[in-house]
């Protein structure tokens, strides 16, 4: 059974417990099927198109205990994960690293954020958390824009079948760091940047793959393995960070 008849999703149990999981295609011609727990406690199995719903079904329940067992690693991982306050002292992250935040309060400053020395310096006329947080976040967004196009402009040389530079809108989002528009535009999460540039660049080619593929066809895959032969590990460095980046403002 391929892929195009096989449903996108499904659930089995596991003694108490019930595990949702998503169905996507695999990129690679292995027979097996992968299955993957995101820090969001999202479980996905990774099907070749060979793989009939049972044999996904069988897939999940040989690997139910360890799936079970991840879920409730990242759900404690959640639980420490610590509020964020906005104040000095805190860390947050900008290309992969975290910096330290500082804020200055001053009702003579001119609000404004710099990055300076491995620190997030954060000027504001007001000691308000929300104050902060928005101009932290207008920041990343700025800076965003900067990144991702220097980005793009380096790994579009790879996609012979982008013609000339894309649009690029950024847009936040909790669930997802980018996706194409069928006239080939590109929508990008702004707090992408807090992830390694290695990272940001499998995103965008990841969305320059489907100006050429507009699904997760295996033509698709076969564009992504040419542009980025290590995605796989890339994604997967991105995956187990994603939800600390997008919940980190």
């Amino acid at each position: 059974m391929s892929n195009q008849t096989t449903p996108r999703e499904g659930s089995i149990r596991y003694g108490d417990s019930a595990i949702h999981f998503a169905i996507e295609p695999r990129a690679s011609d292995t027979p097996k099927v992968l299955i993957k727990v995101h820090p969001d406690c999202r479980v996905v199995a990774h099907a070749p198109p060979m793989a009939s719903h049972d044999d996904i079904i069988k897939a999940v329940k040989k690997r139910a205990r360890w799936v079970c067992k991840q879920m409730r690693y990242f759900e404690t991982q959640r639980e420490n994960i610590r509020p964020r306050y906005y104040v000095s002292g805190e860390s947050h992250f900008y290309l992969g690293r975290r910096h330290l935040l500082k804020v200055r309060v001053d009702e003579k400053f001119t609000p404004e954020v710099k990055l300076l020395r491995g620190v997030i310096e954060v000027k504001t006329r007001e000691a308000k958390a929300d104050k902060t947080k928005a101009l932290l976040l207008n920041w990343y967004k700025e800076r965003a824009k900067a990144v991702f196009d220097r980005r793009l402009d380096d790994v579009i040389s790879q996609t012979l079948w982008v013609k000339e530079k894309p649009p690029v809108k950024l847009l936040s989002m909790q669930t997802q760091w980018g996706s194409c528009s069928p006239k080939g535009h590109l929508i990008l999460n702004p707090h992408l940047v807090k992830a390694p540039e290695d990272c940001i660049d499998y995103v965008l080619l990841h969305e320059l793959c489907h100006i050429a593929e507009h699904n997760h066809s295996q033509d698709f895959y076969r564009h992504m393995k040419r542009v980025m032969p290590h995605w796989e590990k890339v994604k997967e460095r991105l995956d187990a960070m994603a939800y600390y980046y997008l919940n980190d403002v």
